[in-house]
């Protein structure tokens, strides 16, 4: 297994595929024993991607001292650097989507092309569901409050109809949130990642970005608003928007989704659009 020391950690990450080179921020608790991952995404067949568990997550190393933001964007730029990477795209999904955020702004350079799904710039433009809120509930409790946020169509009603897909997706998710869940200072590294979450704050900087931006995100999204979104995209100068037929994970909802990411970081010209 891929293990690397970057800075003051031991960071576990992989590298598959072939193409143009492709830097992955994963989520809140991402963890790449979690499947899928990227690497089962349809990205996979198109570029090589660079994915690794962010500090305080899956094999990464869970210190118990504070992390910030800042700390997340050295650690990726710190990995760039041990695996020889000058130059990549990026695509950042929820939290990682927020570290992409810091990154870019941090090390403008390094990147050709970004990507910023279902995320939040903090500040003025808004914050993402405050998900400390679940932290002392047990797997299952989390799984049934987060599930409906992740995709607002679930609602009470929806659960009641569907009983059975319901239990499937709950029970799905229990299953990840109890990947090493019981492995060395895996509830500090945890709550550790959400404290910095909560600190989160690009919005003002987010106007010296200059390289082509590409903001998505599920319209039934109730972890991060699509008010959410838009703000992020008025603040970036030439970023487009594209709202997409799903939640939180609208990317494994709507097949159009991958298709609009792999045809940007391809290059192809985007126009913008709210709705598809």
């Amino acid at each position: 297994m891929p293990f690397i020391d970057v800075r003051d950690i031991r960071m576990y990450y992989e590298i598959h595929g072939t193409g143009p080179r492709l830097l992955f921020f994963n989520g809140t608790g991402g963890d790449l024993r979690c499947k899928p991952t990227i690497f089962e995404s349809p990205l996979a067949a198109d570029f090589e991607i660079l994915a690794h568990d962010q500090r305080g997550l899956g094999q990464t190393d869970r210190p118990d001292i504070s992390y910030t933001m800042a700390d997340y964007a050295m650690d990726a730029k710190a990995l760039l650097e041990a695996v020889g990477w000058n130059k990549c795209n990026v695509l950042g999904i929820s939290f990682g989507g927020m570290v992409a955020q810091e990154f870019a702004l941090r090390y403008p350079h390094s990147i050709k092309r970004l990507v910023l799904a279902c995320t939040s710039s903090g500040g003025a433009g808004g914050n993402s569901y405050p998900l400390q809120e679940f932290g002392s509930l047990s797997p299952r409790e989390r799984a049934v409050c987060i599930l409906p946020l992740r995709d607002k169509r679930r609602d009470a009603v929806w659960q009641a109809l569907n009983p059975q897909q319901y239990q499937e997706m709950l029970d799905q998710m229990v299953t990840n949130l109890l990947v090493g869940a019981n492995e060395h200072n895996r509830k500090v590294g945890a709550r550790r990642q959400l404290e910095a979450r909560l600190e989160h704050n690009t919005f003002d900087r987010l106007p010296n970005l200059q390289m082509p931006v590409f903001i998505c995100g599920g319209r039934y999204d109730g972890i991060t608003r699509t008010t959410n979104l838009e703000a992020i995209h008025k603040q970036i100068p030439h970023s487009h928007l594209e709202l997409f037929n799903g939640g939180h994970h609208f990317y494994s909802q709507d097949p159009r989704a991958f298709e609009r990411i792999d045809s940007f970081l391809h290059g192809a010209p985007v126009i913008n659009v709210k709705d598809v």
